[in-house]
């Protein structure tokens, strides 16, 4: 992978306050997201949050141009939603997302979307990213300087609490 320099996005970043969380506001629950049920299918929920995911991926660090530049992406290697509440066709949402920590290759966050109007948490979607050098479509290495922003964006999440949500495993339990 070509090295590109991250620098001047990434101290212009470190100048100004990082947001916690990101928010991503003007989703709206569009009529094709709609199921037999009356409310946003399963499959729309994650759709929204990579909406919103998008909004706020420069501020993450992955700025679309440098990212291109540098023939780098990340891909989703896990996620895990959990359902709070239903939404309907035309409510609003908003999202925030917040950055749990990071490696060389790889980025932890979550993503919890609220209502807009009412406020009542919907969904939350835990994220792992990996940092794919397009090159050979593989994981690789992040540059330095997008892992020292990194570091800026997640101390500045540190803060925030984690949602319970965050690690939660998918079991039934065994009768004794």
């Amino acid at each position: 992978m070509s090295p590109i320099s991250y620098g001047a996005v990434m101290d212009e970043s470190a100048a100004a306050a990082i947001d916690a969380p990101f928010v991503a506001d003007g989703i709206a629950v569009l009529p094709e997201w709609i199921d037999y049920n009356g409310h946003m299918n399963v499959a729309y929920y994650v759709r929204a949050f990579d909406i919103a995911l998008d909004k706020v991926y420069a501020r993450v660090g992955f700025d679309p141009a440098r990212m291109k530049a540098a023939n780098a992406s990340t891909f989703t290697g896990e996620m895990h939603i959990t359902y709070q509440r239903e939404l309907k066709l035309g409510d609003s949402v908003r999202v925030t997302t917040q950055v749990l920590g990071f490696d060389a290759k790889r980025v932890h966050l979550v993503q919890c979307m609220y209502h807009a109007r009412d406020g009542y948490l919907a969904a939350t979607d835990e994220w792992l990213l990996l940092y794919i050098d397009m090159t050979r479509r593989r994981v690789g290495e992040m540059p330095d300087d997008l892992r020292r922003h990194l570091t800026r964006v997640r101390d500045a999440h540190a803060a925030l609490s984690v949602p319970p949500e965050v690690g939660r495993a998918i079991a039934l339990r065994r009768p004794a």
